[in-house]
This record gives structure tokens, C-alpha cells and sequence, in this order.
């Protein structure tokens, strides 16, 4: 079993600052930043529990207060992440009744020279996730993983597979890559799958990180493309969805060839040159009304990054075509991830991924909501803050003022004295040049924090 590492129960998030307003037809809305100081935020989820949940590519899950920014770590996995590269913790789902059923899953990339993508299943004990079962393994790389996770009515899971890199996966009825898979809750594969004894639900895909349910319970995805003809599209269980012989629509004579013999689907809509389609999110409450019934999805804008922003897509009153298209937050210049929405207000939350590939500095999570943050409470300041977390040469620390003079030491996991020292300042820089890659608690007088090397 791969090495597994919980944090404590630290707080750890900034305090929320209004930004922006945007007007949305009649619709005002206000932009603040929840969280500033996120580790590439891959999958938001609004947790059953009322709290807002994200999976971070360099391996945490931090569970947010919606209402304060304030977040903790609730995991921290060792995960296959490079700074030029698209592997690490993705794809994250809580059981549909949680926390009565205290099961999270979510799908993580580990091994440096031959990547594994695994999909797990945690139990939330009230702090961390503890207990993981593997219930799939497959070939991963350090491009096309996926994943996004769904849950079906039916109580079954979808999965989002790449093609890791070798496109003829996706054709491969024997490989799990390139495909959308369907798995019961155990990792066991439903009897009524497409493929008989097989995971494979749809295939013929490259690298789909969007799904969603929609109108009338149609399953949506988004996907990647190569250059040309990022798609939405409508997933039906057993269909072709054509990569790597067709991209896009059906419209060269190969293409055509190839889509009458496999029965492909052709996408509803599709982006040329690509756009980097992301996350998807099915809106339906009354708050914006301009964007009610329709599909929101993230951009990330490619390579160059000039074409980042949330698209909105109205869909016909059947689900099967796409009507129009408008997008949003382009202004930002920042890499938009994923969507998440909160469920009683209609605000919605969405991971910025910096301004260049795969995810540089800042990493924000926004919300956008109809209601004016002036009015929110400010938060407690927390008595001891560490930034950047993960560090690498220096890390700042910040304290109250009852630590300034007194004594601050750091301990490594194995509880040696690595520094001893006092607090010279509310804000001060502590050097890390030689320090060995790896966790340590700092201690002040007026608390504790975690600090990670790397």
C-alpha cells in the first residue's frame, strides 16, 4: 500500500476580501476569494455536510467554511505531481448520503517513472479520512488521466479515464484507458455494464475532466481534444465516442467511414482551436436566473492561456442539443478548474489555477454569490500562520503579538529538535536551505503549525 500521510485538524485558510461585481443580465454578483492559498485546486464538491470540499493536485483535501475561507486538511496523500505534468490527486465524490455514510472516493496518480492511477475509497471519522480501500488500478502517465467521478441515480459510479498518453487505448475494449468506466460502490462492475463482464461504459475518449448529470438525468462530459475540437458531450452507455479516429464531428470521409461502422456519437458542441474544457455543473437554483437549466462548465484556455473563462451553455428543452453559448470571468486571465455550487444560496465557487500550464501560482478558490460579503463576519485571526505550505528555500511566518519574544522551536515527525530559537517579529522569514523534504511542527508560544518541506 502506498505511503499515506493525515495532517492534524489545523486551521489554515485567509479571511474572505471582497474583489469584483459582475452584472449577469439583471443579476448583480459578487466575486470574493474564499481561499488564496490553495495547492492547485483540481475537484470542488459542496459536502453533505455543508462544508465545501476540495481535492488539490499535490495531494491534499482541504474541507472549507463557506462562510469564513477558513479551511483544514483532511488528507494528504504521496502522489505523482510535477510541475510539467497533469498527474496527482484528482477526481473526488462523497457518498450521496453523507455523512451518514461516511464514504469518500476520490482517484490519485502515484509512482515517478511508471505512473499508476488509482481510484480509493476513504471514511471521513469527523477529522480526517482514514482507512483507505483500493478498489481499481490502471495505467497512468504524466499526461491524460482524467478523472472525474460521478454518481448515477442508480447508485452507480461513473469514472473519467485518459488515454495515458497512447491514443489507440481508447479503442481498446480490453484497456480501462480512454474510456468512461461504471462501478458499483465496492469496485465490483454492475451486471448490467454495456460490455458484459467489463468496467467500460463508453469508449473512444482522450481525456475527459468534466461530467455531469443534467436535465431529465442525461449524462454530460466534457473532453479534451488534441489541437482541434474540444467536445461537450451527450454519454450514452455503449457508445463510441470516435478518439483517436475521429475528432470532433464526423466530417472527412474516414471520419464518416469509421462513425457508420462504430456507431460513434458525435459531440454537441465542440471548440476549435481547443479551449481546454474542464468541470461541469448542472445549475438549477432560482438565484441567477440567467443561468438557471443550463450547463456551466470551466476553461482552462489551452497552452497560451488566452481563452480562460466559465462558459455557459443553454441546452434545448430535451438535453439533446446545445442552443447557445456565453462566457464569463475572462477578465481574471487565471485558469478556471472546476465548479462547485451552494445548494441554498445558488452562490457558486470556482478553482483558479494560475495563469500557465499545468497550474502556476496564484491557486484560488472564488465565490460568486447575490448577496453582498460586506456583511460577512470576519473570521478569527489565526494566532500562528505559515505561507507558502508546501515550502521550499524559506517559508514567512506570521504570529500574534503574545508569541513576539518568546520561544519558537521546530520539531521533525520523530519529535528531534531541528531549531530553537526566539520570535523575533509578527512577521519574519525562517530559512530552510538543507532542510531534508519532509512534515515538521513549528511551535510558538501562542501555538502550533504544520510545515511541509519540499
Amino acid at each position: 500500500m502506498k505511503p499515506l500521510h493525515l495532517l492534524p485538524f489545523l486551521l489554515l485558510g485567509s479571511a474572505i476580501q471582497a474583489q469584483d461585481t459582475f452584472t449577469v443580465g439583471n443579476t448583480t454578483l459578487y466575486a470574493t476569494d474564499l481561499v488564496d492559498d490553495s495547492q492547485i485546486p483540481w475537484e470542488l464538491v459542496w459536502g453533505g455536510d455543508d462544508m465545501l470540499w476540495c481535492s488539490e493536485r499535490k495531494g491534499r483535501v482541504i474541507r472549507i467554511d463557506p462562510s469564513t475561507g477558513e479551511y483544514t486538511t483532511v488528507l494528504d496523500l504521496n502522489v505523482t505531481f510535477s510541475g510539467n505534468g497533469e498527474p496527482g490527486l484528482l477526481g473526488m465524490v462523497q457518498h450521496p448520503d453523507f455523512p451518514e455514510d461516511p464514504r469518500v472516493w476520490v482517484v490519485y496518480c502515484d509512482g515517478q517513472f511508471n505512473v499508476s492511477e488509482h481510484l480509493s475509497v476513504f471514511e471521513w471519522d469527523g477529522s480526517a479520512l482514514v482507512n483507505e480501500q483500493e478498489l481499481l488500478t490502471l495505467p497512468g502517465y504524466q499526461i491524460h488521466n482524467g478523472s472525474r467521478l460521478l454518481w448515477l441515480p442508480d447508485n452507480t459510479l461513473l469514472m473519467t479515464t485518459g488515454d495515458a498518453g497512447e491514443p489507440n487505448l481508447s479503442q481498446d475494449l480490453e484497456s480501462l484507458n480512454g474510456k468512461i468506466l461504471r462501478i458499483n460502490p465496492d469496485g465490483t462492475i454492475p451486471a448490467d455494464n454495456p460490455f458484459g463482464e467489463s468496467l467500460v461504459y463508453s469508449w473512444g475518449h482522450r481525456n475527459a475532466q468534466g461530467i455531469c448529470l443534467g436535465p431529465n438525468g442525461l449524462v454530460y462530459s466534457s473532453e479534451h481534444g488534441q489541437s482541434n475540437d474540444d467536445e461537450f458531450n451527450l454519454i450514452e452507455a455503449g457508445r463510441n465516442y470516435g478518439w483517436p479516429d475521429v475528432q470532433g464531428a464526423c466530417n472527412t470521409s474516414s471520419e464518416q467511414e469509421f462513425c457508420a461502422e462504430w456507431n460513434v456519437m458525435e459531440p454537441l458542441a465542440a471548440w476549435s482551436p481547443c479551449i481546454a474544457v474542464n468541470g461541469l455543473e448542472y445549475y438549477t437554483h432560482e438565484a441567477i436566473p440567467e443561468f438557471q437549466g443550463k450547463i456551466l462548465m470551466a476553461v482552462l484556455g489551452g497552452l497560451s492561456a488566452q481563452y480562460e473563462r466559465m462558459t455557459v451553455l443553454e441546452l434545448a428543452e430535451d438535453g439533446l442539443s446545445v442552443v447557445s453559448e456565453d462566457s464569463y470571468f475572462s477578465s481574471f486571465n487565471q485558469r478556471i478548474r472546476d465548479i462547485a455550487v451552494n445548494p441554498y444560496t445558488g452562490a457558486f465557487y470556482l478553482a483558479f489555477n494560475g495563469t500557465s500550464y499545468p497550474g502556476s501560482p496564484p491557486n484560488i478558490i472564488k465565490e460568486f454569490s447575490t448577496s453582498n460579503p460586506a456583511g460577512i463576519p470576519t473570521p478569527v485571526v489565526r494566532p500562528l500562520a505559515l505561507r507558502p505550505i508546501p515550502a521550499s528555500g524559506q517559508v514567512e511566518v506570521s504570529v500574534t503579538e503574545g508569541a513576539i519574544g518568546g520561544p519558537l522551536s521546530v520539531r521533525d515527525m520523530s519529535g528531534r529538535l531541528v531549531l530553537e530559537s526566539t520570535v523575533p517579529s509578527s512577521v519574519f522569514t525562517l530559512p530552510l536551505e538543507g532542510w531534508p523534504t519532509g512534515r515538521y511542527i513549528v511551535w510558538t508560544a501562542v501555538g502550533a503549525a504544520d510545515l511541509l518541506v519540499d
